[in-house]
């Protein structure tokens, strides 16, 4: 059964909690390269089970989304209440070739990527993080949401790495 828009946004915020979505996020990249210190590529690209993503693919979705993620911030706040446009991340997988995109490459993007998007998310006005745009599968969305919604992502994804990697021992 899939997961509804509610039921993923609830699930998002019970990892964030009460909880500093921001500096979640300002942390996540450190916890992240911890992960992944001394995995081996080719260990990375092994999938846990059939239909499961890899680590080297989880690393991949989580940098492709923190790109999506900031245009989507930066999109809110040139034209508040613009269309925001989800996406299949399944069908990015082997459209964007997660299969040969290397774990450490795709590790640096999500890190510049956040950094960049951290930086800017630390200088709007209390009245920034509240400027909206409509998602097309989850309805009016402001800053603070999309930030809460990221942090909640990130660690949702930490946690699995964290899962395959335990299994492995």
């Amino acid at each position: 059964m899939q997961e509804t828009s509610e039921q993923y946004r609830a699930r998002m915020y019970g990892y964030v909690g009460d909880k500093n979505a921001l500096e979640l996020q300002d942390a996540a990249p450190q916890k992240l390269a911890k992960l992944l210190e001394g995995i081996a590529e080719s260990d990375a690209r092994k999938r846990p089970a059939p239909g499961k993503w890899s680590i080297a693919e989880i690393v991949t979705h989580m940098a492709d989304t923190e790109l999506v993620m900031g245009y989507r911030i930066r999109a809110v706040l040139g034209a508040p209440g613009t269309q925001i446009i989800g996406f299949d991340q399944d069908a990015w997988v082997p459209a964007l070739h997660y299969d040969k995109r290397e774990l450490r490459q795709s590790f640096s993007q999500y890190k510049a990527f956040r950094e960049a998007n951290v930086t800017l998310l630390r200088l709007l006005t209390p009245e920034q993080w509240k400027l909206q745009g409509l998602h097309n599968e989850r309805g009016p969305q402001d800053v603070d949401t999309i930030v809460r919604m990221t942090a909640g992502h990130d660690i949702n994804h930490i946690q699995q790495i964290e899962r395959i990697l335990a299994a492995r021992k």
